[in-house]
Protein backbone atom coordinates (compact mmCIF):
# COMPACT_ATOMS: atom_id res chain seq x y z
CA UNK A 1 0.00 0.00 0.00
CA UNK A 2 1.12 3.50 -1.29
CA UNK A 3 -0.03 6.71 -2.12
CA UNK A 4 1.41 10.07 -1.97
CA UNK A 5 -1.20 12.92 -1.96
CA UNK A 6 -0.66 16.72 -2.28
CA UNK A 7 -2.03 19.22 -0.02
CA UNK A 8 -2.24 22.88 -1.97
CA UNK A 9 -1.90 25.37 0.50
CA UNK A 10 -0.26 29.13 0.77
CA UNK A 11 2.56 29.58 1.21
CA UNK A 12 4.13 25.95 1.65
CA UNK A 13 2.28 22.74 -0.34
CA UNK A 14 2.93 19.05 1.34
CA UNK A 15 2.58 15.84 0.79
CA UNK A 16 1.03 13.34 2.73
CA UNK A 17 2.43 9.57 2.25
CA UNK A 18 0.62 6.56 2.81
CA UNK A 19 3.50 3.75 2.82
CA UNK A 20 2.92 0.84 4.62
CA UNK A 21 6.27 -0.36 6.88
CA UNK A 22 7.51 3.43 6.39
CA UNK A 23 8.03 4.38 9.87
CA UNK A 24 11.54 3.42 10.21
CA UNK A 25 11.88 5.35 6.50
CA UNK A 26 11.19 8.88 8.28
CA UNK A 27 14.53 10.33 8.14
CA UNK A 28 14.72 9.93 4.77
CA UNK A 29 11.44 11.58 3.61
CA UNK A 30 12.43 14.20 6.04
CA UNK A 31 16.02 14.46 4.63
CA UNK A 32 14.44 15.96 1.39
CA UNK A 33 12.63 18.65 2.95
CA UNK A 34 16.11 20.54 3.84
CA UNK A 35 14.49 21.45 7.34
CA UNK A 36 17.36 22.25 10.14
CA UNK A 37 19.28 19.67 12.24
CA UNK A 38 17.28 19.22 15.38
CA UNK A 39 14.40 17.61 16.10
CA UNK A 40 12.29 16.69 19.19
CA UNK A 41 9.89 13.88 18.87
CA UNK A 42 6.24 14.05 20.89
CA UNK A 43 4.28 10.84 21.71
CA UNK A 44 2.74 9.69 24.80
CA UNK A 45 4.18 6.55 26.63
CA UNK A 46 2.32 3.65 25.00
CA UNK A 47 3.20 4.64 21.91
CA UNK A 48 6.54 5.74 22.28
CA UNK A 49 7.71 2.31 23.98
CA UNK A 50 6.17 0.63 20.87
CA UNK A 51 7.54 2.74 18.19
CA UNK A 52 9.82 5.74 19.42
CA UNK A 53 13.03 3.63 18.90
CA UNK A 54 12.10 3.35 15.25
CA UNK A 55 11.57 6.63 14.55
CA UNK A 56 14.36 8.13 16.61
CA UNK A 57 16.76 5.65 15.19
CA UNK A 58 15.73 6.67 11.36
CA UNK A 59 15.97 10.27 12.33
CA UNK A 60 19.73 9.34 13.72
CA UNK A 61 21.00 7.20 11.03
CA UNK A 62 20.58 10.36 8.31
CA UNK A 63 22.02 12.99 10.79
CA UNK A 64 19.06 14.55 12.93
CA UNK A 65 19.77 16.04 16.36
CA UNK A 66 17.15 14.03 18.06
CA UNK A 67 15.26 14.76 21.67
CA UNK A 68 12.06 13.32 22.74
CA UNK A 69 9.28 14.33 24.98
CA UNK A 70 6.61 12.72 26.24
CA UNK A 71 2.71 13.66 27.22
CA UNK A 72 0.07 11.69 29.14
CA UNK A 73 -2.58 10.19 26.97
CA UNK A 74 -5.93 11.49 26.44
CA UNK A 75 -8.28 14.11 25.44
CA UNK A 76 -8.52 15.59 28.96
CA UNK A 77 -4.39 16.20 28.99
CA UNK A 78 -5.18 18.19 25.89
CA UNK A 79 -3.60 21.36 27.61
CA UNK A 80 -1.63 24.49 28.24
CA UNK A 81 -0.24 22.79 30.72
CA UNK A 82 0.79 20.05 28.90
CA UNK A 83 2.03 22.15 26.06
CA UNK A 84 4.67 23.76 28.76
CA UNK A 85 5.98 20.87 28.75
CA UNK A 86 6.43 20.58 25.23
CA UNK A 87 7.88 24.26 25.59
CA UNK A 88 9.96 23.16 28.37
CA UNK A 89 11.94 20.12 26.24
CA UNK A 90 12.28 23.32 23.07
CA UNK A 91 13.99 25.16 25.66
CA UNK A 92 16.21 22.46 27.31
CA UNK A 93 17.37 21.16 23.47
CA UNK A 94 17.40 24.40 22.05
CA UNK A 95 15.07 24.09 19.28
CA UNK A 96 15.81 26.77 16.79
CA UNK A 97 13.30 28.47 13.66
CA UNK A 98 14.75 26.01 11.75
CA UNK A 99 13.94 23.00 13.89
CA UNK A 100 11.04 20.48 13.64
CA UNK A 101 8.71 19.10 16.44
CA UNK A 102 7.46 15.74 15.47
CA UNK A 103 4.00 14.70 16.30
CA UNK A 104 4.22 10.44 16.94
CA UNK A 105 0.95 9.77 18.33
CA UNK A 106 -2.99 10.56 17.72
CA UNK A 107 -5.03 13.54 17.44
CA UNK A 108 -4.41 14.81 20.97
CA UNK A 109 -0.70 14.50 20.39
CA UNK A 110 -0.68 15.78 16.82
CA UNK A 111 -3.24 18.46 18.27
CA UNK A 112 -0.70 19.72 20.96
CA UNK A 113 2.62 19.39 19.25
CA UNK A 114 1.02 21.24 16.09
CA UNK A 115 0.09 24.06 18.33
CA UNK A 116 3.32 24.27 20.35
CA UNK A 117 5.36 24.13 17.10
CA UNK A 118 3.04 27.29 15.84
CA UNK A 119 3.84 29.13 18.98
CA UNK A 120 7.82 28.20 19.86
CA UNK A 121 9.91 30.99 18.40
CA UNK A 122 6.45 32.27 16.33
CA UNK A 123 6.08 29.57 14.73
CA UNK A 124 9.10 26.30 14.11
CA UNK A 125 8.31 23.38 11.40
CA UNK A 126 6.12 20.30 12.21
CA UNK A 127 6.04 16.54 10.59
CA UNK A 128 3.11 14.16 11.78
CA UNK A 129 3.26 10.53 12.21
CA UNK A 130 -0.69 10.14 13.10
CA UNK A 131 -0.49 6.33 14.60
CA UNK A 132 -4.63 6.29 14.88
CA UNK A 133 -7.51 5.83 12.39
CA UNK A 134 -8.48 9.32 13.31
CA UNK A 135 -5.80 11.19 13.00
CA UNK A 136 -4.68 9.31 9.61
CA UNK A 137 -8.03 10.61 7.87
CA UNK A 138 -8.61 14.13 10.29
CA UNK A 139 -6.80 15.22 12.62
CA UNK A 140 -2.79 15.27 10.98
CA UNK A 141 -4.15 17.02 8.21
CA UNK A 142 -4.88 20.24 7.55
CA UNK A 143 -3.23 22.32 9.80
CA UNK A 144 -5.92 22.78 12.56
CA UNK A 145 -3.68 22.60 16.17
CA UNK A 146 -5.24 23.44 19.65
CA UNK A 147 -5.68 22.61 23.06
CA UNK A 148 -9.18 22.18 25.04
CA UNK A 149 -10.12 25.24 27.21
CA UNK A 150 -12.45 24.12 30.66
CA UNK A 151 -15.42 25.56 29.25
CA UNK A 152 -15.18 23.64 25.32
CA UNK A 153 -13.14 21.67 23.31
CA UNK A 154 -10.33 23.58 20.80
CA UNK A 155 -11.18 26.77 21.92
CA UNK A 156 -7.38 27.71 22.08
CA UNK A 157 -5.39 27.06 18.81
CA UNK A 158 -3.69 27.87 15.74
CA UNK A 159 -3.50 26.96 12.13
CA UNK A 160 -0.14 25.81 11.63
CA UNK A 161 0.19 23.38 8.54
CA UNK A 162 2.64 20.29 8.47
CA UNK A 163 5.44 20.36 6.41
CA UNK A 164 4.76 16.57 5.73
CA UNK A 165 2.37 13.54 7.14
CA UNK A 166 3.50 10.00 7.04
CA UNK A 167 1.35 6.94 7.71
CA UNK A 168 2.26 4.21 8.11
CA UNK A 169 -0.82 1.42 8.04
CA UNK A 170 0.62 -1.30 9.65
CA UNK A 171 0.87 0.51 13.14
CA UNK A 172 -3.11 0.00 12.89
CA UNK A 173 -2.17 -3.36 13.84
CA UNK A 174 -1.51 -2.63 17.32
CA UNK A 175 -4.31 0.20 17.59
CA UNK A 176 -7.37 -1.04 20.65
CA UNK A 177 -10.63 -1.90 18.94
CA UNK A 178 -12.45 1.05 20.58
CA UNK A 179 -9.73 3.27 19.01
CA UNK A 180 -10.65 1.69 15.57
CA UNK A 181 -14.33 2.46 15.42
CA UNK A 182 -13.23 5.98 17.05
CA UNK A 183 -11.45 6.55 13.42
CA UNK A 184 -14.62 5.26 11.51
CA UNK A 185 -16.70 7.92 12.73
CA UNK A 186 -14.38 10.24 10.96
CA UNK A 187 -14.02 8.24 7.15
CA UNK A 188 -18.10 7.67 7.67
CA UNK A 189 -18.39 11.70 7.98
CA UNK A 190 -15.94 11.74 4.83
CA UNK A 191 -18.84 9.44 2.62
CA UNK A 192 -21.90 12.20 4.19
CA UNK A 193 -20.12 15.00 3.00
CA UNK A 194 -18.15 14.53 -0.18
CA UNK A 195 -17.57 11.22 -1.27
CA UNK A 196 -20.67 9.31 -2.48
CA UNK A 197 -18.46 6.25 -3.41
CA UNK A 198 -16.70 5.70 -0.19
CA UNK A 199 -20.00 5.71 1.43
CA UNK A 200 -21.26 2.97 -1.23
CA UNK A 201 -17.93 1.04 -0.62
CA UNK A 202 -18.35 1.07 3.75
CA UNK A 203 -22.02 -0.14 3.16
CA UNK A 204 -20.66 -3.52 0.97
CA UNK A 205 -18.26 -4.54 3.76
CA UNK A 206 -19.87 -6.81 6.01
CA UNK A 207 -18.48 -5.14 9.23
CA UNK A 208 -16.73 -2.31 10.13
CA UNK A 209 -16.17 -2.04 13.87
CA UNK A 210 -12.42 -3.92 13.52
CA UNK A 211 -9.22 -3.49 11.46
CA UNK A 212 -9.45 -7.24 11.29
CA UNK A 213 -12.44 -7.81 9.22
CA UNK A 214 -11.62 -5.13 6.98
CA UNK A 215 -10.62 -6.74 3.53
CA UNK A 216 -6.56 -4.67 2.74
CA UNK A 217 -8.15 -3.25 -0.79
CA UNK A 218 -10.82 -1.56 1.68
CA UNK A 219 -8.69 0.06 4.00
CA UNK A 220 -6.49 1.18 1.36
CA UNK A 221 -9.28 3.08 -0.37
CA UNK A 222 -10.34 4.41 3.13
CA UNK A 223 -7.17 5.95 3.87
CA UNK A 224 -6.37 7.63 0.73
CA UNK A 225 -9.77 8.25 0.02
CA UNK A 226 -10.27 10.12 3.36
CA UNK A 227 -6.75 12.06 3.48
CA UNK A 228 -7.70 13.12 -0.21
CA UNK A 229 -11.32 14.44 0.84
CA UNK A 230 -9.71 16.44 3.45
CA UNK A 231 -6.89 17.83 1.00
CA UNK A 232 -9.05 18.63 -1.52
CA UNK A 233 -11.51 20.49 1.16
CA UNK A 234 -8.40 22.38 3.13
CA UNK A 235 -6.58 23.03 -0.06
CA UNK A 236 -9.49 25.18 -1.37
CA UNK A 237 -10.14 26.66 1.94
CA UNK A 238 -7.23 26.34 4.73
CA UNK A 239 -8.51 28.78 7.18
CA UNK A 240 -12.25 27.56 7.19
CA UNK A 241 -13.96 31.01 5.23
CA UNK A 242 -16.49 28.64 3.88
CA UNK A 243 -15.91 25.35 2.46
CA UNK A 244 -13.98 23.83 5.55
CA UNK A 245 -16.74 24.16 7.74
CA UNK A 246 -18.59 21.25 6.12
CA UNK A 247 -15.60 18.98 8.04
CA UNK A 248 -17.48 19.84 11.30
CA UNK A 249 -20.55 17.45 10.40
CA UNK A 250 -21.02 15.51 13.26
CA UNK A 251 -18.78 17.69 15.55
CA UNK A 252 -21.16 20.83 16.72
CA UNK A 253 -23.69 18.22 18.85
CA UNK A 254 -20.42 15.98 19.17
CA UNK A 255 -17.92 18.63 21.03
CA UNK A 256 -20.80 19.83 23.45
CA UNK A 257 -20.89 15.76 24.51
CA UNK A 258 -17.28 15.36 24.77
CA UNK A 259 -16.78 18.95 26.74
CA UNK A 260 -20.08 17.53 29.04
CA UNK A 261 -18.74 14.02 29.96
CA UNK A 262 -15.44 15.48 30.79
CA UNK A 263 -13.64 13.84 27.53
CA UNK A 264 -14.30 10.76 30.55
CA UNK A 265 -16.80 8.74 29.41
CA UNK A 266 -16.81 8.88 25.65
CA UNK A 267 -14.06 9.74 22.74
CA UNK A 268 -13.69 12.04 20.13
CA UNK A 269 -15.34 9.35 17.70
CA UNK A 270 -18.31 8.18 19.47
CA UNK A 271 -18.81 12.11 20.14
CA UNK A 272 -19.16 12.66 16.43
CA UNK A 273 -20.95 9.70 15.88
CA UNK A 274 -23.93 10.75 17.99
CA UNK A 275 -23.39 14.06 17.08
CA UNK A 276 -23.87 12.96 12.91
CA UNK A 277 -27.31 10.80 14.00
CA UNK A 278 -28.18 14.18 15.61
CA UNK A 279 -27.67 16.12 12.58
CA UNK A 280 -28.99 14.14 10.59
CA UNK A 281 -32.31 13.75 12.18
CA UNK A 282 -32.43 17.92 12.27
CA UNK A 283 -31.99 18.02 8.28
CA UNK A 284 -34.50 15.28 8.36
CA UNK A 285 -36.74 17.49 10.64
CA UNK A 286 -36.57 20.62 8.14
CA UNK A 287 -36.90 17.98 4.98
CA UNK A 288 -33.56 18.82 3.89
CA UNK A 289 -32.80 15.29 3.81
CA UNK A 290 -34.55 12.09 2.80
CA UNK A 291 -35.34 9.97 5.87
CA UNK A 292 -33.90 6.54 3.82
CA UNK A 293 -30.85 8.14 3.22
CA UNK A 294 -30.47 9.33 7.08
CA UNK A 295 -30.80 5.51 7.94
CA UNK A 296 -28.76 4.22 5.66
CA UNK A 297 -25.89 6.41 7.55
CA UNK A 298 -27.35 5.39 11.01
CA UNK A 299 -26.50 1.76 9.62
CA UNK A 300 -23.26 2.38 8.76
CA UNK A 301 -22.53 3.88 12.36
CA UNK A 302 -23.92 0.66 13.47
CA UNK A 303 -22.09 -1.08 11.71
CA UNK A 304 -18.67 0.22 13.33
CA UNK A 305 -20.31 -0.16 16.12
CA UNK A 306 -20.46 3.21 17.49
CA UNK A 307 -23.12 4.88 19.51
CA UNK A 308 -26.22 6.53 18.18
CA UNK A 309 -27.53 7.76 21.41
CA UNK A 310 -26.71 10.27 24.04
CA UNK A 311 -24.71 9.29 27.08
CA UNK A 312 -27.71 8.62 30.63
CA UNK A 313 -28.19 11.74 32.52
CA UNK A 314 -27.25 14.19 29.83
CA UNK A 315 -28.82 17.00 30.71
CA UNK A 316 -30.29 18.19 27.14
CA UNK A 317 -30.38 22.38 28.62
CA UNK A 318 -26.66 21.64 29.41
CA UNK A 319 -26.07 20.59 25.43
CA UNK A 320 -27.98 23.70 24.37
CA UNK A 321 -26.37 25.81 26.56
CA UNK A 322 -22.16 24.11 25.69
CA UNK A 323 -23.37 24.89 21.77
CA UNK A 324 -22.98 28.44 22.63
CA UNK A 325 -19.38 28.32 23.34
CA UNK A 326 -18.48 26.41 20.06
CA UNK A 327 -16.00 28.05 17.32
CA UNK A 328 -18.43 27.50 14.92
CA UNK A 329 -20.91 30.31 16.30
CA UNK A 330 -21.57 33.50 13.91
CA UNK A 331 -23.49 36.08 15.39
CA UNK A 332 -24.69 34.16 18.27
CA UNK A 333 -26.36 31.70 16.20
CA UNK A 334 -24.59 27.95 16.06
CA UNK A 335 -23.88 27.10 12.72
CA UNK A 336 -25.18 23.35 11.15
CA UNK A 337 -23.62 21.13 8.92
CA UNK A 338 -26.29 19.47 7.62
CA UNK A 339 -26.84 16.80 4.37
CA UNK A 340 -29.09 17.09 1.63
CA UNK A 341 -28.48 13.92 0.10
CA UNK A 342 -25.00 11.39 1.11
CA UNK A 343 -22.13 12.95 -0.37
CA UNK A 344 -23.52 16.75 0.08
CA UNK A 345 -24.28 18.67 2.77
CA UNK A 346 -24.72 22.64 3.79
CA UNK A 347 -23.97 24.82 6.48
CA UNK A 348 -26.98 26.57 8.00
CA UNK A 349 -27.42 28.68 11.42
CA UNK A 350 -31.36 28.12 10.57
CA UNK A 351 -31.99 25.69 12.47
CA UNK A 352 -34.76 26.49 15.85
CA UNK A 353 -34.10 25.42 18.93
CA UNK A 354 -36.97 23.25 19.48
CA UNK A 355 -36.15 20.88 16.63
CA UNK A 356 -32.45 20.49 18.49
CA UNK A 357 -34.45 19.57 21.78
CA UNK A 358 -36.66 17.61 20.16
CA UNK A 359 -34.23 15.82 18.40
CA UNK A 360 -31.83 15.29 21.54
CA UNK A 361 -35.10 14.32 23.48
CA UNK A 362 -35.46 11.49 20.98
CA UNK A 363 -31.92 10.42 21.72
CA UNK A 364 -31.87 10.50 25.11
CA UNK A 365 -31.24 6.87 26.81
CA UNK A 366 -32.55 6.21 29.99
Amino acid sequence: MKSVIRVNVVPQSYEIAIASGSLDDLGVWMSRLKLGQKVLVVSNPAIFRRYGERVLSGLKLVGYEVSSCTLPAGERYKTLNSVQKIYDAALQHHLERSSTMVALGGGVIGDMTGFAAATWLRGINVVQIPTSLLAMVDAAIGGKTGVNHPQGKNLIGAFHQPRFVLIDPQVLKTLPPREFRAGMAEVIKYGIIWDAQLFAKLEESVRLDQQRYLKEELLSLILSSSCQAKADVVSEDEKEAGLRAILNYGHTIGHAVESLTGYKLVNHGEAVAIGMVAAGQIAVQLQMWQPAEAERQNALIEKAGLPSQLPAGLDIDAIIDTLQTDKKVKDGKVRFVLPTRIGTVRVTDQVPADVIRQVLGQMQAF
